[in-house]
């Protein structure tokens, strides 16, 4: 048996590296390692409990509305107050946005250009890959961070600026969207459309979001040169739907909705079947974290934030969140299927959770987000009220606010005492994905996946393993918040 360890990883949000047992040539055993602390939730201690606005959008600079609406939505429980009609569509737009550029900036910039290695060098397909994802020069790069600037041109519009907008508040978001940025946002989304269509599906999205299964998507791919159909090819090549297999346990908040039905519905999916999703059960724990650890896993409303002084067994600044005391995983393919999406169903039935079907849902994500988005801003009413406000201080007492972000479920769990913040704990996506053991050494959901993945002879680091860490589209930054 040899020892290996992969890192620091680029194109990844913050640092992360990868300590790896192996033997005859596969992984046989993996530990995660989260090596940055920060201590945002040390930061808002004893604080207003409004500053948590300013603060949590800056534990992150591609995800940061996310954390704001999370942060406002815990901040509405304590206050009693609820976004109006227009408040809530434009939190779901700003949201939605900011989520579908995440999806495409991993596809395109994260993910794709691995193929472009020199390992896969002598594959028919490696000369097309590296002219068109070669990672800064390739083809599409240039065209996609066009696409993208536009795409957060519609964030600046509704939140005056991204990352770590102010607009996003408990009652809603302080700027007004008059008719004529109505007219801009639809002209934004139409666009966005056309390069969609023509680029990444070269079909219409409501064709892409209505597969309904694998041999559905293999009809559409055969005759295509899209960068979806170049993606799927080499996937059937190296056979990444049988690459990152974790424990197929899954979770979604939900909580997206546009003010009639949830977009994003909540459960939890084991041993194949959905579940109601109670979040009474989310503990986290430190047993093997640089924590000082507690008796017992706690629920985030109780969670505590404090490093060790000595060592004590740990190797990860990442918590191990669990529920009701089990890893799951979190993300766009939990979404769909929770969401019960009939091509991701038939993919996760026949393969489970695996690198290529996290891809996939990630990219169908972004056709129904799209869809959403065109139906949210035409339901906006410019003449009325986009924010309820709210007078006085804050009164004790505790909420929390959930969230699905690109990367998964996003928690922010306040506690209010005196008028300050006297607990605040988060969950983030990357926490659930990358943790470390739990106290009964149970492995998360990552270094479970990167069991038995393959490692060439003399490779440092291991591009199966690549495959495996980006196709959860890990953000760093956020995990040690």
């Amino acid at each position: 048996m040899s020892k290996l360890v992969v890192g620091p990883f680029n194109r990844v949000e913050g640092d992360l590296k990868v300590n790896l047992d192996i033997a005859d040539g596969v992984v046989t055993s993996a530990q995660v390692v989260s090596p940055l602390y920060r201590g945002f939730e040390q930061i808002l201690q004893g604080r207003d409990p409004r500053d948590a606005l300013v603060y949590v959008p800056r534990i992150c600079g591609i995800c940061s509305v996310s954390q704001s609406v999370a942060s406002a939505r815990a901040l509405a429980a304590v206050l009693g107050v609820q976004p109006p009609h227009n408040g809530l569509l434009t939190q779901n737009l700003i949201l939605g946005a900011e989520n579908a550029a995440d999806h495409l900036t991993h596809f395109y910039l994260f993910f794709m250009p691995d193929f472009a290695r020199e390992v896969y060098a002598n594959e028919p397909w490696h000369p097309e890959t590296l002219k068109r994802f070669r990672a800064i020069s390739g083809e599409a790069s240039k065209d996609f961070l066009k696409a993208r600037a536009e795409f957060l041109h519609l964030v600046g519009i509704i939140g005056g600026k991204w990352p770590h907008t102010l607009a996003l508040q408990p009652g809603g978001i302080t700027k007004t969207i008059e008719k004529q940025e109505q007219f801009k946002l639809r002209a934004i989304l139409n666009a966005k459309r056309r390069f969609l269509e023509r680029t990444l599906f070269g079909c219409p999205l409501e064709e892409f979001a209505a597969l309904k299964s694998e041999s559905d998507l293999q009809a559409l791919v055969q005759a295509q040169d899209t960068d979806f159909a170049r993606f799927y090819r080499i996937s059937q090549t190296l056979n990444l739907q049988d690459l990152g297999k974790a424990y197929d346990r899954f979770m979604s908040y939900g909580v997206e909705n546009g003010c009639q039905a949830q977009f994003f519905k909540a459960g939890l999916y084991q041993g194949g079947h959905i579940e109601q999703l109670n979040t009474a059960l989310i503990t986290e724990d430190v047993s093997h974290s640089w924590m000082r650890h507690t008796t017992k896993p706690l629920h985030p409303f109780d969670g505590q934030t404090l490093p060790a002084t000595d060592d004590n067994g740990g190797y990860s600044w990442c918590k191990a969140p669990r529920m009701d005391g089990q890893p799951v995983e979190v993300g766009a393919l939990s979404r769909q299927l929770i969401n019960r999406h009939p091509l991701i169903e038939d993919l996760v039935k026949k393969y489970g959770g695996n690198v290529q079907n996290r891809v996939i849902a990630r990219l169908l994500e972004v056709a129904l987000l799209i869809r959403q988005m065109e139906d949210w801003v035409e339901k906006l009413m410019p003449s009325e009220t986009f924010c309820h406000h709210y007078d006085g201080g804050v009164p004790d007492g505790e909420g929390f606010g959930l969230v699905e972000a690109a990367r998964g479920s996003l928690g922010h769990w306040l506690k209010v005492k005196g008028g300050k913040i006297e607990n605040y704990q988060i969950v983030a996506p990357t926490t659930w994905n990358f943790s470390p053991r739990d106290r009964d050494n149970v492995m998360g959901p990552l270094e479970k996946a990167l069991v038995n993945a393959p490692v060439r002879a003399g490779e440092t680091e291991p591009v199966a393993v690549q495959h495996i860490v980006r196709s959860f589209d890990p953000c760093m930054v956020c995990t040690v918040h």
